[in-house]
């Protein structure tokens, strides 16, 4: 379905509801993570009670992950890793073409066994391996103490012969970029689904991919992200 045309009738399927929304939101449930400084709530509220289209992510549904590849002379003294978000929180405005996610950095997970299968890595990590990289991934390169959150604002969203491309405002490690999201919408009146694939440059946020024995085996500054999200109708 064009995009607009999906839009426009999510927005009309639920405005009838979406009028009578004019007392505070509830929470989405499973809501635990606080959200970053300046989160703008109130904005999505605001869209509700004036009768429009408002979903929240449901995070028991929806993933993101994050592949992290070795490189240099010793690679292969070391693993590819697959980081994990089963947290993210956030909510959409399909009219406006507009969304606002977010993830705390340290409820990420490393290396479950079946997403390290489903990625096709050829190593087994220890768990002793596996804590090293956590521990590593969120004191020494993410920072998590100091900036604990991903944050990701959708702007606007643009038709295009594959599917969509999202407008995207990332910020990590305290330090925001514009990027070009492309992705894949698709759902009904009652249920949002998009998912896409792109590349993060770890120095472009600020971050200097880890490494040891002067560089010889280190991390790849590129990041491959992929992410599949669904979105429910809020209830007022």
């Amino acid at each position: 379905m064009h995009v607009r045309r999906f839009l426009a009738a999510v927005a009309t399927g639920l405005f009838a509801v979406l009028m009578q929304a004019c007392a505070p939101l509830a929470p989405p449930p499973g809501v635990v993570a606080p959200a970053p400084p300046g989160f703008p709530d109130e904005d999505y509220r605001r869209a509700a009670a004036a009768g429009e289209a408002v979903f929240h992510i449901d995070a028991a549904r929806s993933l993101a992950l994050v592949e992290v590849r070795r490189g240099g002379s010793l690679a292969f003294l070391g693993h590819d890793h697959v980081v994990a978000s089963h947290g993210l929180q956030g909510y959409v405005l399909p009219a406006a073409g507009r969304a606002d996610l977010y993830l705390r950095l340290d409820e990420l997970a490393v290396d479950e066994a079946e997403l390290r299968a489903a990625a096709g890595f050829d190593t087994s990590p220890t768990a002793e391996d596996i804590a090293a990289t956590r521990s590593n991934m969120l004191d020494k390169v993410l920072h998590a103490g100091t900036h604990p959150h991903l944050w990701l604002r959708v702007e606007r969203v643009r038709a295009v012969a594959e599917g969509v491309v999202l407008d995207t405002i990332i910020t990590l490690n305290g330090v925001t970029r514009r990027l070009e999201v492309p992705a894949r919408l698709d759902g009904t009146a009652d249920v949002i689904r998009i998912s896409g694939r792109f590349t993060l440059s770890q120095r472009d946020f600020g971050i200097e991919p880890f490494s040891v024995f002067g560089g010889a085996l280190q991390v790849q500054d590129a990041l491959a992200l992929q992410f599949r999200i669904e979105a429910r109708q809020l209830a007022p």
